[in-house]
């Protein structure tokens, strides 16, 4: 299942045209809205909502927006899709303090990884972890401002030395400010 297609949008979409999206075509297949349709409409109906309900559940939050597009490029389609594919990416963040991120076998009906067992072989977990974060759009643009902020402050800084030395040949800012301040320590000290 692929939330993007079933809520009708771009893998760029806005939260807002997640939330348009979602908003119009809920109205249309909401159960209330068919609750005097015949029974295999209603059904059709309702199994379409809740695919409705689960994308955009999926696609507004952040986190789990990330994990979605991971477990679709990783898979090569939805995570649903699939269902030859034992094991389902999970992150086990259940605040009861052994989260963290591993892959569910539904046959085991248990966690492998790091997401039960509370740490343990989660080098490449960190690491992928560190890589969506690196990746993250509101990263590379602080990344970015930073940069700029940085770059600027070295060509002022670099052209601010340059224009002293044109306009004053022989001297040191420093020596500069030490003649100025001998000036005006003799010039307080004469009157």
């Amino acid at each position: 299942m692929d939330h993007y297609k079933i809520l009708g949008i771009h893998k760029s979409a806005s939260k807002e045209e997640i939330k348009q999206a979602f908003r119009k075509l809920a109205m249309e297949f909401h159960p209330d809205k068919h609750s005097q349709s015949p029974k295999s409409l209603k059904d059709s109906a309702t199994v379409k909502f809740k695919q409705l309900s689960e994308a955009y559940e999926t696609l507004i939050d952040d986190r789990k927006r990330a994990d979605y597009n991971l477990r679709r490029n990783t898979y090569g389609n939805g995570p649903h899709q699939n269902q030859n594919n034992r094991y389902n990416y999970h992150y086990g963040g259940d605040g009861g303090g052994g989260g963290g991120y591993g892959y569910r076998d539904p046959y085991a009906n248990r966690y492998s990884g790091s997401a039960r067992r509370g740490g343990g072989g989660g080098g490449f977990v960190r690491f992928e972890m560190g890589l969506r974060y690196l990746t993250t759009k509101s990263f590379l643009l602080n990344a970015t401002l930073i940069s700029i902020l940085l770059g600027g402050m070295f060509i002022i800084d670099a052209s601010g030395k340059a224009l002293w030395k044109m306009h004053n040949t022989g001297k040191s800012f420093e020596e500069t400010m030490e003649s100025i301040e001998k000036a005006k320590a003799s010039k307080d000290s004469s009157e």
